[in-house]
């Protein structure tokens, strides 16, 4: 009789704990996930899309952050004036993706009396922007999948019964890479030689983590 009572109370302890873990199991999965462990850093990256002619047009004023990218270009590419034709700041999830497209005017300072019925279209892309440590322990930003592409429009002339007829064809060109970029340092990514005058397109690129 007493190893009866002993273990109907065992039995009923057993039950006890069984619900507890049920109890406590079923508050678990209804309960949201947390996510405190991830990574929430956000980067600012910059493209700067410098044209360099050797035309004679006015010299204009490159920002300051570009001048160590300004003094770089002189001393190793022979054109006589640079211009900046464009800024893009985006922000993107470190670790994330940036794809963007628009239209703007004509890139080329050679085709400045081209209509703003024939624009250029430019995109600018990269697959993974994320930070890393180079060999050094300093820290990079890696973009892989870096691609920029444009068409702009070239002026040809076309002789029709005496007459001079001023044609538009788009030309495309583009650059596709991976890179490592040490963080706010501008960097040139690349130089796409385009137009008839020999005018030329430079990438920079910068990506640094943004405070807020």
């Amino acid at each position: 009789m007493k190893l009866q009572k002993v273990l109907s109370a065992l039995v009923a302890a057993f039950m006890v704990a069984l619900l507890i873990v049920v109890a406590s199991a079923t508050s678990s999965a209804q309960e949201p996930k947390q996510n405190d462990g991830e990574d929430q850093t956000n980067l600012d990256t910059q493209l700067y899309l410098i044209v360099a002619t050797n035309q004679s047009v006015a010299e204009e004023k490159l920002p300051t952050s570009l001048d160590p990218v300004l003094k770089q270009l002189r001393a190793t590419l022979p054109f006589k004036n640079y211009r900046l034709a464009a800024t893009l700041l985006n922000r993107v999830k470190n670790e994330g993706r940036l794809d963007l497209s628009w239209i703007g005017a004509p890139l080329i300072s050679a085709q400045s009396e081209v209509s703003p019925l024939t624009p250029s279209f430019s995109s600018f892309k990269i697959r993974v922007v994320k930070l890393a440590k180079n060999s050094a322990g300093e820290t990079v930003v890696q973009m892989a999948g870096f691609n920029f592409g444009a068409r702009f429009p070239i002026q040809t002339m076309s002789i029709a019964a005496a007459n001079a007829v001023l044609v538009i064809n788009y030309e495309n060109t583009g650059l596709q890479t991976d890179i490592s970029i040490r963080e706010g340092e501008p960097v040139i990514v690349g130089t796409l030689n385009v137009g008839p005058s020999g005018d030329a397109i430079i990438l920079v690129v910068s990506a640094k983590r943004t405070s807020r």
